[in-house]
C-alpha cells in the first residue's frame, strides 16, 4: 500500500503524475475489499467506483468543487481518499464511520444522502447558488442507472436543461449495462472527441452561424447532429432535455476517464457524462455474483462469503415471500409491486413463478404507489412491497390516490423499526405516525412470523387500504404453516400476561409488534399485564377499556416514533372515554438514531429489556413500591 498510504486528501492525488493512477487504484480496491471484509457494508457497488472516484478527486479541486453522490452506498473509495482510511475499520459501526455520505463527518460530503435520485437537484442547487454568489466552483453530481429510474431524477434533469448559466457536470455510472451497449476503443476515443475543445468550438460556431438562418434549416442541422450522434452514444434523450451528453466511456479506464473530465471541467453549463462500470470489478466473486455481494456481513475475502453451518430462522422479509407466493396460487388477483427491491423484499421465488404478475417499477416509489392503485381500480388485489424509509417517498400517492379513494392496496412495510448499520437514513421510525391519521386506513403490527403470515391475509381479504409492518431480520422463531391463510378478526388484541400485583400497584404494558417479546421479559420483573395489542388501527376499545378499569397505570411499547405513535393513539382514546389513569409511552426518542449494531441501538434507544425496566422504574417508581430508588442511584453516581 506504498501509494495509499500517502494520500491523506485528494491534494496529495493530485501530487502524482498519471501514470501512477492504476497502481493507485489497485491499492484501493484491495484495501476496500480487505476493510469491508472486516466490518461488512456495500461491497459490488464500491468495488465498481474505484476509478470513477480517483479521477473525480484527481481532475476537479474538491472540496471547494463539490462532488454530490445520489444514494451514496459507492462512496467508501471516497472516503478512504479524503482523509478517513485510518477509521475504516469503525465503518458502519456505532460511534465510527456512516456507510453513506454526512455532512458533519467531512467537508467533502457535500451533500447527505442515503435515497435514490436526489444527487442532481442537490447539484443542480449548489451550481445556482454558487453562481449567485459569484463564485467560481465546478459542481459534479454521480447518478447510477438504477437511480435514473427515479422521477426525481428526470424532474432535475427537466430543471437543469433551463439553466445554461449552471456549471454543473451530470456522471451517469451505467454498471447494469443497461442502457448502452458494450464500449470499446471506439466509443472511448468519440468519448474524448466529444468532450474536447475542437469538437465544442465547432458546435459552438456552427450556433452561430444558424442563429440568422430559417427556422426550417435551424430544425434540420438539429435533427442531423442528434442523428449523428445518437449512431455511437444513447445520449439524444439528455439533450431533449438541454443537457449536453457525451459518452459512453469505460469507467474503468483511467487514462479515458481523466482526459476526458479535464475536458469537461473546462465547459459550462449541464452536461452529461456517461461512464459504464461493473459492479463488484476486480473481484471475481462480486463479478460473478454482484447481488449477493451488494451488502455482505464479514467474510473471508480469500474463501468469499459461505452459508452459515446452521440454516439461520426465516426472516420477516422472507415470512412475506412465501406468503405472497402461497397467497397468488390461492387468488389470481393478486399483483405484487416493488420499486426495485425484489431480493431485499423476498419476492425472488414469487417474480419467478408469477412473472405475469409480479411488477418492479425501478426506483420510483411515487409511481409505484399510484401504479397499485390503478391495479385496484381494476378489480385487483395489488400487495407493494415497501421499506418503511421509502414508503416516505410516496406519502402524497398513498393519502391521495390509495386511501382518499378506499382502495384495496396492501402495504407489505418491511425495515419497520431499528436497522443497524444503514442508520438514521434507513430507520423505520416514521410509518405508524404517518399512516394511522388516514381515515380507513388499518394497519398492523405482527409480534412473530406467524401474525405477520395471519396479518397479511387479513389485509389481502380487506376492501380498503392496509398496511402490515414486520422488522428487519428474524424473529423469535415461531412455526408457520404455508397452507395457513386464514385471517384476524380486526381490531382484536390478545392478552399475553395477567399481572398479580394488588390493587394499587397494577400496572399493563400495551406492546406493538415484537417488541412484545422485550415487555414480556420485563413484566417478569415488574409482574405486569401484557397485551399484544396486534392492531394499531383500529385499536382494539373493548380492551382498552378493561385494561383501563384493572391497572393502575399503563405502558405502551412500539418500535417506532413516540411522537404520534401507537402509543399516542391509545392516549387520544383513553381520553376520550374518559380514562384518567397515568400512562407512559415508550419508542424510539425524538433524535436521529445513529448506525451501528442493532442490538447496541436498541439499547441506546431505551427498548431492550433493561431499557424499558428503567424507564418505567423512573416513572412509576413510587407506584411500584419502589419510591425514589432511582433517583438516589442517580444521586450517588
Amino acid at each position: 500500500m506504498n501509494l495509499l498510504d500517502g494520500i491523506d486528501d485528494p491534494r496529495d492525488l493530485r501530487r502524482l503524475p498519471p501514470e501512477q493512477l492504476p497502481a493507485l487504484a489497485r491499492e484501493l480496491r484491495q484495501f476496500l475489499l480487505e476493510t469491508v471484509a472486516r466490518t461488512g457494508g456495500h461491497l459490488s457497488s464500491n468495488l465498481g467506483t474505484v476509478e470513477l472516484t480517483l479521477a473525480l478527486h484527481y481532475v476537479f479541486d474538491t472540496p471547494h468543487d463539490r462532488l454530490v453522490w445520489d444514494v451514496g452506498h459507492q462512496t467508501y473509495a471516497h472516503k478512504i481518499l479524503t482523509g478517513r482510511r485510518e477509521r475504516m475499520g469503525t465503518l458502519r459501526q456505532w460511534g465510527g464511520l456512516s456507510g453513506f455520505p454526512r455532512r458533519d463527518e467531512s467537508p467533502y460530503d457535500t451533500f447527505g444522502t442515503a435515497h435514490s435520485s436526489t444527487s442532481i437537484s442537490a447539484a443542480l442547487g449548489q451550481a445556482l447558488a454558487a453562481r449567485a454568489k459569484g463564485e467560481r466552483r465546478k459542481v459534479v453530481a454521480v447518478i447510477g442507472d438504477g437511480a435514473m429510474t427515479g422521477g426525481m431524477a428526470f424532474e432535475a434533469l427537466n430543471n437543469a436543461g433551463v439553466h445554461p448559466e449552471a456549471d454543473l457536470l451530470i456522471v451517469l455510472n451505467d454498471n447494469d449495462m443497461s442502457i448502452s451497449a458494450p464500449v470499446g476503443a471506439l466509443n472511448r476515443y468519440l468519448a474524448r472527441l466529444l468532450s474536447g475543445r475542437f469538437y465544442a468550438s465547432a458546435r459552438d460556431a456552427a450556433k452561430q452561424v444558424l442563429k440568422a438562418a430559417p427556422p426550417p434549416l435551424l430544425a434540420l442541422a438539429r435533427r442531423l447532429e442528434e442523428q449523428a450522434k445518437g449512431l455511437v452514444a444513447p445520449g439524444t434523450l439528455f439533450e431533449e432535455f438541454g443537457v449536453e451528453y457525451f459518452g459512453p466511456i469505460d469507467g474503468h479506464d483511467l487514462h479515458a476517464l481523466v482526459p476526458t473530465l479535464q475536458n469537461l471541467r473546462e465547459r459550462g453549463g449541464p452536461r452529461l457524462l456517461h461512464v459504464v462500470t461493473r459492479k463488484g470489478y476486480g473481484y471475481k466473486l462480486a463479478e460473478a455474483d454482484p447481488i449477493k455481494y451488494h451488502g455482505p456481513g464479514r467474510f473471508d475475502p480469500a474463501v468469499g462469503i459461505k452459508p452459515p453451518a446452521e440454516a439461520p430462522r426465516p426472516t420477516f422479509a422472507q415470512v412475506f415471500g412465501h406468503w405472497l407466493c402461497d397467497m397468488a396460487q390461492a387468488d389470481s388477483r393478486l399483483m405484487a409491486v416493488t420499486p426495485a427491491m425484489c431480493e431485499g423484499s423476498g419476492m425472488v421465488e414469487y417474480a419467478a413463478r408469477f412473472a405475469q404478475r409480479y411488477f418492479d417499477v425501478g426506483i420510483a416509489e411515487q409511481h409505484a404507489v399510484t401504479f397499485a392503485a390503478g391495479l385496484a381500480c381494476e378489480g385487483m388485489r395489488p400487495v407493494v412491497a415497501i421499506y418503511s424509509t421509502f414508503l416516505q417517498r410516496a406519502y402524497d400517492q398513498v393519502i391521495h390516490d390509495v386511501a382518499l379513494q378506499k382502495l384495496p392496496v396492501v402495504f407489505a412495510i418491511d425495515r419497520a423499526g431499528i436497522v443497524g448499520a444503514d442508520g438514521a437514513t434507513h430507520t423505520g421510525a416514521y410509518d405508524i405516525a404517518a399512516l394511522r391519521c388516514l381515515p380507513g386506513m388499518v394497519l398492523m403490527a405482527p409480534s412473530d412470523e406467524l401474525e405477520c403470515r395471519r396479518m397479511l391475509s387479513t389485509a389481502f381479504a380487506l376492501d380498503g387500504p392496509s398496511a402490515v409492518r414486520y422488522p428487519r431480520g428474524a424473529g423469535i422463531g415461531a412455526e408457520v404453516d404455508r397452507s395457513d391463510l386464514s385471517t384476524l378478526p380486526v381490531g382484536r388484541a390478545q392478552l399475553r400476561r395477567q399481572g398479580r400485583a394488588p390493587a394499587g400497584r397494577r400496572l399493563a404494558l400495551l406492546a406493538f409488534g415484537p417488541v412484545l417479546h422485550t415487555a414480556l421479559k420485563a413484566a417478569e420483573e415488574l409482574d405486569a399485564t401484557v397485551v399484544d395489542m396486534r392492531f394499531i388501527k383500529p385499536l382494539d376499545l373493548d380492551m382498552l377499556q378493561r385494561i383501563a378499569a384493572a391497572h393502575d397505570a399503563v405502558v405502551t411499547v412500539e418500535e417506532g416514533a413516540v411522537l404520534g405513535g401507537a402509543g399516542s393513539a391509545c392516549l387520544e382514546e383513553l381520553q376520550r372515554l374518559g380514562w384518567q389513569l397515568p400512562v407512559l409511552n415508550l419508542g424510539l426518542p425524538d433524535t436521529w438514531l445513529e448506525h451501528g449494531d442493532p442490538a447496541h441501538v436498541t439499547a441506546a434507544a431505551g427498548l431492550d429489556a433493561a431499557g424499558l425496566l428503567r424507564s418505567i422504574r423512573e416513572r412509576f417508581g413510587p407506584l411500584l413500591g419502589q419510591a425514589d430508588a432511582p433517583r438516589r442511584e442517580a444521586a450517588n453516581s
